[in-house]
């Protein structure tokens, strides 16, 4: 079950969101967990990363809306963020705190439904990942499992792969697939982690990401496409 946290100081607009989401739940059979704040004071002050979609309202009294975004980003960096606003104008510095989208008051049921499908999808695929710590000199760096690329086994300890750069942990590949485990990562060799969302192409026996090619073994390749086929299933 989604928790959503509708932000508005204006009681009639929380009370049509909130009537809008029941809607929505009724419409397609989902439940969510609503729980409505009258300001961005009330949110943001000792926040709690326990939400995972946030209408929040720009214009209010005592904390603005783009004020506790900026302070609830910097602590949860998967929230899924949607601007209420009277104005399209005020949406457009939605980009510096990640704002999927905006809603414009007076809020419609048809467009609030296409933002809400949105949020819900945006919201869902950030349930299939994690936040992972790696350490890179003197510090530890805080990674999204959806940038890895892949993980090898060099040695005693593993590399894990990102577009920009590679990040070395001592550890073994078993004890990373288990923790990755739920994150759509598969084996493809002895040596290779690959996360199945960012593959390009397979082809042969080998995976494509980027200019990355990895070499499918003979004895993993039939698990590894069978684990692949289950995560297309699953993401369409």
């Amino acid at each position: 079950m989604l928790s959503i946290a509708v932000v508005d100081d204006e009681p009639v607009f929380q009370q049509i969101i909130c009537g809008y989401i029941e809607q929505y739940g009724q419409k397609y059979h989902q439940q969510f967990r609503t729980t409505c704040f009258k300001d961005g004071l009330d949110i943001a002050d000792e926040y709690k990363a326990k939400w995972d979609i946030i209408f929040l309202d720009i214009r209010m009294e005592h904390m603005d809306g783009m004020s506790a975004a900026r302070r609830i980003r910097s602590l949860d960096p998967n929230v899924v963020l949607i601007f209420i606003t009277t104005l399209a104008q005020y949406a457009v510095h939605g980009y510096e705190v990640n704002a999927l989208d905006f809603v414009l008051k007076p809020l419609s049921y048809e467009q609030f439904e296409l933002r809400m499908t949105k949020a819900i999808n945006a919201a869902v695929k950030q349930q299939t990942s994690k936040q992972i710590y790696l350490r890179k000199h003197n510090d530890w760096v805080r990674l999204s499992t959806n940038d890895v690329l892949y993980i090898e086994v060099k040695g005693h300890n593993l590399n894990y792969v990102t577009d920009a750069e590679v990040f070395e942990k001592r550890a073994t590949i078993g004890a990373a697939e288990e923790e990755l485990a739920g994150m759509f990562f598969a084996r493809c060799s002895q040596s290779y982690l690959v996360n199945l969302k960012r593959i390009d192409r397979i082809s042969g026996d080998e995976v494509v990401i980027g200019e990355h090619r990895l070499t499918i073994s003979r004895n993993r390749k039939k698990e590894f496409l069978q684990q692949f086929s289950s995560f297309l299933e699953a993401e369409y």
